[in-house]
């Protein structure tokens, strides 16, 4: 991931292409944009909660999500099996990778948002 000055850097950018649109352009894009952008807190808090991955489908990141989940719950079957240890240091690796996902959030979905921006500005700018 791109370093926080880079992520704004890359929004003011866009942000400056997009006033130079055309106004009904302009108005389309930040219709197209409500629609699309996502909300750092809300992914945060969907982190936080549910440790299990569905913060990822926020992202529309769905093969991602799928598997923290499938990983997450093979961990908590091994729980109840001879290889519960296992099943533990599954649940705990997930928790920690997780955490690091929460501590980043704000650049996580700017860089998403950010992708989107671009992704729309370029569908009404040609």
């Amino acid at each position: 991931m791109s370093s926080k000055e880079d992520r704004q850097a890359e929004e003011e950018r866009i942000r400056t292409l997009v006033r130079a649109l055309p106004d009904e352009k302009r108005a389309d894009f930040f219709r197209r944009s409500e629609k699309k952008l996502k909300d750092p807190d809300t992914y945060a808090t969907l982190n936080f909660i549910f440790m299990a991955g569905l913060h990822h489908f926020y992202l529309g990141r769905w093969a991602r999500g799928l598997l923290n989940i499938v990983v997450f719950w093979m961990g908590i079957a091994l729980l109840f099996t001879e290889h519960f240890l296992v099943g533990i240091a599954v649940i705990l690796l997930i928790t920690l990778a997780e955490c690091v996902e929460l501590f980043r959030a704000q650049g996580i979905v700017q860089a998403y948002n950010n992708e989107q921006m671009n992704r729309i500005y370029n569908e009404l700018s040609h």
